[in-house]
């Protein structure tokens, strides 16, 4: 490991941080190098406030404010060039008189893309780019897939028995995974921007879809209710999060309740690119089983998180999604709760 990616490394682990924070804005993390001590970091850890550019210059100590101008920084996304929310960064680092910026990947949002190292590049700033660029777009796989497919990341999960099966078959509701695995379930769910069931999750279960047993955001709500059976008591309605409820019947905004009416034919395709209009960078999907396999059938769908309780059996039960086309990506193991971790072959191979 040379120096470049040991500071890049860093930048990396301060933009995860910002997980469930900065949707849809990418994930990024800078830190500031005077002779081979960092003297300030920082990372976007809100969306529509200071990015990390910023905030890595901010925390620099009032005693080596001098040291600024002569110091690297690092950055794992290329400085924007355009003004958003907040100024440009690569207006900042110049202003700074910052000679040296290293960079892990370069941006693909058409207000940024390339157009921030061309600018630094103009200013006499000398840019190195390319520096752990495979984990650095890896960090922001959500934003990358959101821009360049148009449709948000999706994330397929289930828990299923030792036996592969995900429910039984009469309404009765059947805990599968352990306590400790249903709290990762909820860290997930805020690191997303939206979660999806369908109709008969919804019946069945009558979830709320929060993140109840985690500290952090509540997604975006997103029922897949054709005919609109889900009665206007069920949780989903309640108004500690938004829903979006895509259906076959109206269009209308209910207080937080959105309907959304798109085709039968490419259901699927309409919906998310509804999604991709709405901003909705990134959806977990929790079922059902149709559901799951709708997603799965389509090739629409990024990665799949499976956690098998090697403990539970379940006797003419509802059965598992059929993967297919799949990677193993990794595995852990949380007590009796086995995780399994998949990545769509078509969608890596179409990156």
């Amino acid at each position: 490991m040379n120096v470049a990616e040991k500071y890049m490394i860093r930048c990396i682990q301060l933009a995860k941080m910002g997980a469930g924070d900065v949707a849809p804005n990418p994930m990024v993390g800078a830190v500031l190098v005077y002779q081979n001590k960092i003297i300030g970091e920082g990372y976007h850890q809100k969306y529509g406030e200071a990015h990390a550019e910023v905030n890595c210059i901010n925390n620099v100590d009032k005693k080596a404010k001098s040291l600024i101008e002569k110091s690297t920084i690092y950055v794992s996304l290329e400085p924007c060039a355009h003004h958003g929310k907040t100024p440009p960064c690569a207006d900042l680092i110049i202003k700074n008189k910052i000679k040296k910026v290293v960079i892990g990947c370069q941006d693909i949002y058409k207000e940024v893309a390339g157009k921030g190292i061309e600018k630094l590049q103009n200013a006499d700033v000398e840019v190195i780019t390319g520096v752990l660029e495979k984990e650095c777009k890896e960090l922001n796989k959500r934003f990358f897939t959101f821009h360049q497919k148009q449709r948000p990341y999706i994330i397929l999960k289930w828990a299923q028995s030792i036996n592969g099966k995900i429910g039984a078959n009469d309404n009765e509701r059947i805990l599968i995974s352990n306590d400790y695995s249903n709290r990762l379930v909820h860290k997930w769910r805020s690191e997303e921007s939206a979660i999806l069931v369908g109709t008969n999750t919804g019946l069945k279960d009558n979830p709320s879809l929060t993140t109840r047993f985690w500290k952090g955001n509540n997604p975006v709500r997103i029922v897949i209710d054709k005919e609109l059976k889900l009665p206007s008591s069920a949780n989903l309605f309640s108004k500690e999060a938004n829903t979006v409820i895509f259906n076959l019947v109206k269009n209308a905004v209910e207080g937080n309740i959105r309907f959304i009416k798109v085709e039968k034919d490419n259901f699927f395709q309409e919906m998310l690119l509804s999604l991709y209009k709405l901003n909705i960078q990134s959806v977990l999907v929790e079922g059902g089983a149709k559901t799951l396999q709708s997603f799965i059938d389509s090739g629409l769908w990024d990665e799949a998180r499976v956690i098998t309780n090697q403990n539970v059996v379940i006797e003419n039960g509802t059965a598992a999604p059929d993967m297919k086309k799949f990677s193993w990506s990794k595995h852990e193991t949380i007590f009796d709760d086995s995780i399994s971790y998949y990545e769509n072959c078509i969608q890596q191979n179409n990156k």
